[in-house]
């Protein structure tokens, strides 16, 4: 076989590949397509949390607080709940007392309407509202040690507490808001939250399990990230995935889509902070 019929048969080959390739995708497209024709908004009674989608490893690891890394930030926050802070020389503790008892059940509800500022705000701006009105402190930035410690501190006296996000009729327009945004396509992929989550959810994506996207555990431990992280983490990473253009922190359409999707997990106990892959 001479040169000119080795670069034929190679530049086949090659070409046979992408045919295959791009069958394959195709393939994959109409598989995503068809299900979500059949699929729907899965029924309150079968939503499971991402717990029961995890290994025994990654299990063990969340149910025991001496190996659960989340419980270090949960720790710090814990003493930052009492630390003094901002011109007005206060401390959480100085207005809300005992957390064990004046925030459980506090995070379960959340995002919740703000009469101030007109729209829901989520747990992390909450902190961020206080430091700034009564604390007289400069707002923590978003994904910062001490904003996920108090914010991972604040949800976890509420583990095992049902949530009840939602449940406010001011919020009935914004969780319509959130559910459109769950169900929108979007970025190159063309893909939507609902895609993977309602449709797709128990089936694997390069070898992690797909769960039902149920916000059982938020601020939570990442393995992959090697940190606890927030919700808005979660998703920004999720929008950069299907290739679209990830809302800024504390975006109005970020606080919508988590708290549909908080609204969506309702009934179900929070686990702060929870362990994934």
């Amino acid at each position: 076989m001479d040169r000119r019929q080795r670069i034929f048969v190679h530049r086949v080959g090659i070409d046979h590949r992408r045919m295959k390739f791009r069958r394959a995708i195709a393939a994959a497209a109409f598989a995503v397509a068809s299900s979500a024709l059949l699929a729907g908004e899965i029924p309150p009674g079968a939503r499971r949390s991402g717990y029961s989608f995890m290994g025994p490893e990654t299990r063990a690891m969340q149910d025991d607080d001496t190996s659960n890394p989340g419980m270090l930030f949960v720790l710090d926050g814990q003493a930052l709940w009492m630390k003094k802070s901002g011109s007005a020389d206060k401390a959480c503790a100085d207005c809300h007392g005992d957390a064990r008892s004046s925030m459980k059940g506090v995070a379960a509800r959340y995002p919740a309407f703000d009469r101030t500022q007109g729209r829901p705000v989520t747990l992390d701006q909450r902190i961020n509202l206080c430091r700034a009105g009564h604390q007289q402190a400069t707002p923590l930035p978003y994904e910062s040690h001490d904003l996920l410690a108090l914010s991972a501190f604040v949800a976890h006296q509420s583990r095992e507490v049902p949530i009840t996000a939602g449940d406010d009729p001011q919020l009935k327009p914004f969780v319509e808001q959130g559910r459109d945004f769950f169900n929108q396509r979007e970025g190159q992929l063309n893909l939507s939250c609902a895609n993977c989550h309602e449709d797709n959810f128990d089936k694997r994506l390069a070898g992690a399990p797909i769960t039902q996207g149920q916000l059982t555990g938020y601020p939570l431990y990442r393995l992959e990230w090697q940190t606890l992280g927030s919700l808005e983490r979660r998703l920004r990473s999720c929008m950069t995935g299907v290739r679209a253009q990830a809302y800024d922190y504390g975006a109005p359409e970020l606080v919508a889509l988590e708290l549909y999707l908080m609204s969506r997990a309702r009934g179900l106990p929070m686990e702060t902070p929870a362990v994934r892959p």
